[in-house]
């Protein structure tokens, strides 16, 4: 079957459609990561976005029960340029094209991703439609314009719990507030014992503060930072609790938001397992794992409580907070993703310590 890959410039590119049948508009970004096709697809942050893989062979591992981030496919659609119709791996339970098609995500294989790359690298990121069947290509690109890009509601409502859920745990009480949390953050948690309660996005201070937590974890999600106010507005109000608290990608940002900074818009974001980000305590370098499309405006940050903790060695963005008073600080970056692959599982044991010490 034909598959389409067309952006609001006009740009069209063809190849064969794998996955399921059928159009769906997004917003076209790329990642760099040689392996976690799968993690990729699940993880929640990617709602409302059609994924290029620069890296050129996809599927030669298939697909497990185990590296799922979440319970679905998030992203809107998936760009690659060779796909491995048999892989061959020894935790392999599935083909990635089965993946997508059970799904419902169309994919489109047999393009050129460098050409694709090198577009978003220059123009930034595009809106655009992939597609598979026997679709005009007028009608997609009209449709680049006027369709929704990730859905009638806000991304985070869509990838956010509906309801609570309990992780019980022998250790400090954690409530995580779920922007869309990826499930490697909760098997961190849960790995250092806490007794960890997951709530949905807009849960209200005062319902958090009635769980009695010993600590919060604001998680990674998908989306503009700004349209989740709400949550801004509730992380303020638990930080005067003095209750200590660890943000993670949207987190770090919605936390950045609430100390009085701003936010806005790269021109192609950070995505991939590749990212030098360097400790500005130590001088040490940490290769990262990053998906986010905003970052916090540094010269909007008031330094008479916020210090810059960790800074991108590439585009030199801000990559790590922490409030100079209060038991609380963020990264951008993603530490449960190990790229270093254990480079970073001090931040998990710096929010223990901090939880631990408030708690004495």
């Amino acid at each position: 079957m034909r598959g389409l890959l067309v952006l609001a410039d006009g740009s069209v590119y063809q190849g064969k459609a794998f996955g399921a049948a059928g159009r769906a508009v997004g917003e076209v970004v790329f990642n760099t990561s040689m392996t976690g096709y799968q993690e990729i697809l699940t993880d929640p942050s990617y709602c409302g976005q059609i994924v290029t893989m620069t890296y050129p062979l996809i599927g030669n591992y298939g697909i497990n029960g185990e590296d799922m981030e979440s319970c679905r496919i998030h992203a809107r659609g998936m760009v690659v340029k060779t796909l491995c119709d048999y892989p061959n791996n020894w935790r392999q339970q599935g083909r990635l094209e089965e993946f997508l098609h059970s799904n419902g995500v169309v994919g489109v294989a047999g393009v050129d991703t460098r050409a694709i790359t090198r577009k978003l690298r220059s123009q930034g990121t595009l809106r655009g439609v992939v597609a598979a069947g026997e679709w005009s290509v007028a009608e997609l690109l009209e449709l680049t314009m006027t369709g929704p890009a990730g859905g009638e509601k806000p991304v985070v409502e869509q990838v956010t719990s509906t309801q609570i859920r309990y992780r019980p745990g022998p250790g400090p009480r954690v409530v995580v507030m779920d922007f869309g949390v990826k499930e490697n953050i909760l098997r961190w948690l849960g790995n250092l014992g806490f007794d960890v309660i997951v709530v949905p996005a807009g849960t209200g201070a005062k319902e958090i503060m009635s769980l009695h937590p010993a600590g919060i974890l604001l998680s990674n999600g998908p989306g503009d930072p700004k349209e989740v106010g709400y949550a801004v507005r509730t992380i303020r109000q638990l930080m005067e609790t003095r209750v200590p608290m660890f943000g993670i990608c949207l987190g770090h940002q919605l936390m950045g938001l609430a100390m009085g900074g701003d936010t806005y818009k790269l021109p192609f974001g950070h995505r991939g397992g590749n990212h030098p980000v360097q400790d500005l305590a130590t001088g040490r370098v940490y290769i990262t794992s990053q998906n986010h499309g905003y970052a916090l405006a540094e010269n909007t940050l008031p330094a008479s409580n916020i210090h810059v903790t960790h800074r991108n060695i590439n585009d030199g963005t801000v990559e790590g907070i922490t409030h100079r008073y209060l038991p609380a600080f963020s990264v951008q970056y993603h530490p449960e993703s190990s790229p270093g692959p254990t480079d970073s599982e001090y931040l998990f044991q710096r929010f223990k310590e901090m939880i631990q010490h408030h708690t004495q």
